[in-house]
């Protein structure tokens, strides 16, 4: 007998086909794992207005100058300029990335003026990078990632949030809100990855310009990465603050052994009076 098939299935078949060559050609054009070519690498840097491809062509670089391939140097050009970039996370992330060769001079003063940049991360990022050229000028950098990082008011107003003293934020999660008297909202989102460490002002309190709402304790990584840093370029006046993770019953495992390790490195450095 001869076997009829159900009218209108082949269209459905075919279009359930191109959905899932569509899934897959999505995922593979956007994978960071995916290998790139010189030539995509170059095209993918200076394509901006996208920022994946700017991101995986940096992560790419990276691969490259980890296994110590010099052909990475062929886009340093392109890092330095990325590095002036109006876009926060190109500067954080090529603050990093410049850390992986310390014999570059131009990635060394490049990364002396991130060190003065806005955005607490890209910062951040320049002062551990800055450890591996042997340079502490970001040292005062690395002690703010141990003291709680104040949030302050953008503008005039009333502050609205639900958060409590303790809450895990991750960057850009929305913390506050400021309604001014013309009923205009403005959000407030967090900087940094952490906690929340005090909350200066409650809700309903009315704060100027400027005012410090709430203040946030850095995430374990970065902290972690911050006393690694003071092993090698602490000083003296470091040493209070070290020691209060090294002394403190709240902090992980892996925090108290590295602020130990910290504070004798430290400690071995500073010549008797």
């Amino acid at each position: 007998m001869r076997r009829v098939r159900a009218p209108g299935t082949g269209p459905i078949l075919i279009l359930a086909a191109l959905f899932v060559v569509a899934t897959f050609l999505a995922w593979y054009f956007t994978w960071f794992g995916r290998e790139l070519s010189d030539a995509d690498i170059s095209k993918y840097l200076a394509d901006e207005k996208n920022p994946r491809h700017v991101q995986h062509a940096l992560v790419q670089i990276q691969q490259r100058m980890e296994r110590g391939d010099t052909t990475s140097k062929n886009w340093y050009p392109q890092l330095i300029t990325l590095s002036n970039s109006g876009e926060p996370e190109f500067r954080l992330t090529v603050a990093w990335l410049m850390g992986f060769d310390n014999q570059a001079p131009q990635f060394h003063e490049s990364l002396l003026k991130l060190l003065k940049d806005q955005e607490p991360l890209v910062r951040r990022n320049a002062a551990l990078a800055l450890v591996r050229f042997n340079d502490p000028g970001g040292r005062e950098e690395l002690v703010a990632i141990l003291t709680p990082y104040p949030v302050r008011a953008p503008v005039n107003g009333v502050v609205a949030s639900s958060l409590q003293e303790g809450a895990t934020v991750a960057r850009s999660t929305l913390l506050a809100r400021i309604e001014q008297p013309d009923n205009t909202v403005v959000q407030v989102r967090s900087p940094l990855p952490g906690k929340i460490h005090k909350v200066v002002k409650p809700n309903g309190t009315q704060v100027s310009q400027g005012d410090e709402v709430l203040s946030l304790n850095s995430d374990e990584n970065s902290v972690w990465e911050a006393l690694r840093g003071l092993s090698l370029v602490g000083a003296a006046e470091d040493v209070p603050v070290v020691e209060s993770y090294a002394n403190s019953t709240e902090v992980s495992g892996k925090i108290h052994e590295q602020a130990n390790l910290t504070l004798k490195a430290i400690q071995s450095r500073i010549k008797p009076s």
